[in-house]
């Protein structure tokens, strides 16, 4: 049995943005999602800032399900949840 998992997309209210499959797509939406205001996007994980890149994240969520992290900048902010498809 294959291991399949999805990322789902929140905004700074907690409302549902989307599903996705990819990383990168995900990567790329949480990114413009947030970068509004006049500071940089912010990578929060575990307490610890820094600066989101795709790579960073993949390995931030690499062997983890069920985990959080936080996309933020002055203007707004967005969750990424990790989790595993279930039969």
């Amino acid at each position: 049995m294959t291991k399949i998992y999805i990322y789902c997309l929140f905004d700074q209210l907690g409302n549902f943005m989307g599903v996705y499959s990819s990383l990168k797509a995900i990567h790329r939406d949480a990114i413009k999602m947030c970068n509004r205001g006049t500071t940089s996007v912010l990578m929060l994980d575990d307490g610890s800032y820094s600066v989101p890149t795709l790579t960073l994240l993949r390995n931030t969520f690499k062997g983890k399900c069920d985990y959080v992290i936080q996309y933020m900048s002055d203007g707004a902010a967005a969750k990424i949840y990790k989790t595993k498809l279930r039969e």
